[in-house]
């Protein structure tokens, strides 16, 4: 069972909202998840309606039945003063460090550095036990890059352990990969039903795969219902076929709406533009077929995205995912 679930997305899908809907239907059963920031936007103390987080973790909601989720905005400052006390013992040393600037160099000028921070720090909160040697977390929710750089972003550790042959650097990269290479993890890729986004999840899979990344569900966000049934949808998308705008306008009539005969163009319009959106749909859910892997789809929702909205979208999500297994 996957214990990480990182997400990734395009720009404009509602990445950051589906991971937090993830992490909310995670949570239900009365488990506790984590839901990790690493890009520094403070998107899920927005979506949460509340303060900001820091980069300690703490419970920002309750799931339907008890569950909880709580959430870190992983700071790679601080990452790097943990991992330079967690094996060089540097403690005073190493605020100092960060006193003097080395820190913020070190996460800028050091190539994926940055990267192996973020990605060390979500995997030990996966690994991490309490005292009777239960996972403190029955998941890992990882709101991740988009979807081109998230090949790079997760395997940059493969790179880190091959250019430190020895030493603590190369333990925790591969410790890290050794999690984000197994059934621990799965990748969830967010899109929405156009043709640029599920393009770039057909090439954020294949590059995944190619890496030997496990790769989970494809998350389509932002489904909007079909108002017509399928001979509806037929004959909207033939334009105005013979008979339907005479229909459209005794139907407005007996609707008692006054000038019904000026609305009968627009709405044929809006007919078939209609249909034709729900021919380009069926497309991108056919070419996201082809991917042989889980598609779950959640709602628009018509309102924004509101705290009531994000427990809906958690409901939905709920309903589609396998049950859960109690945690080891």
């Amino acid at each position: 069972m996957s214990r990480l679930h990182v997400v990734t997305g395009k720009g404009g899908t509602g990445k950051t909202t589906v991971a937090a809907a993830l992490a909310l239907a995670l949570a239900s059963g009365g488990r506790r998840t984590l839901l990790i920031e690493v890009e520094g936007r403070q998107g899920i103390a927005q979506l949460f309606e509340t303060e900001a987080l820091p980069y300690e973790e703490r419970k920002i909601a309750v799931a339907h039945d008890g569950g909880e989720v709580h959430a870190l905005a992983i700071d790679p400052e601080r990452a790097l003063l943990d991992y330079l006390q967690m094996f060089y013992k540097l403690g005073s040393a190493g605020r100092a460090l960060k006193k003097l600037g080395a820190i913020d160099f070190a996460t800028t000028i050091a190539p994926g550095l940055r990267d192996v921070l973020l990605t060390g720090k979500a995997c030990e909160a996966v690994r991490r036990r309490d005292k009777n040697d239960r996972r403190v977390y029955d998941a890992v929710v990882m709101d991740a890059p988009p979807t081109g750089r998230i090949t790079r972003f997760l395997a940059v550790n493969e790179e880190v352990a091959g250019l430190a042959k020895v030493g603590p650097v190369h333990n925790q990269a591969q410790a890290v990969m050794r999690v984000l290479k197994s059934p621990e993890t799965a990748v969830h890729l967010v899109t929405l039903l156009e043709e640029m986004p599920v393009q770039e999840t057909l090439d954020g899979v294949a590059e995944l795969r190619a890496a030997g990344l496990p790769v989970g569900a494809v998350l389509v966000n932002m489904v909007r219902p079909h108002l017509l049934d399928e001979d509806l949808l037929d004959r909207a998308g033939t334009g105005r076929p013979e008979g339907s705008a005479g229909h459209v306008t005794d139907a407005l009539g007996r609707a008692g709406l006054s000038h019904a005969d000026r609305l009968v163009a627009p709405l044929l319009d809006q007919a078939r533009e209609h249909a034709e959106r729900v021919g380009l749909e069926r497309e991108q859910r056919a070419a996201l077929a082809e991917l042989d892997m889980p598609v779950h789809e959640l709602g628009l929702l018509g309102e924004g995205i509101e705290l009531a909205g994000l427990y809906q979208l958690a409901a939905d999500l709920r309903d589609q995912l396998p049950p859960s297994r109690e945690a080891a």
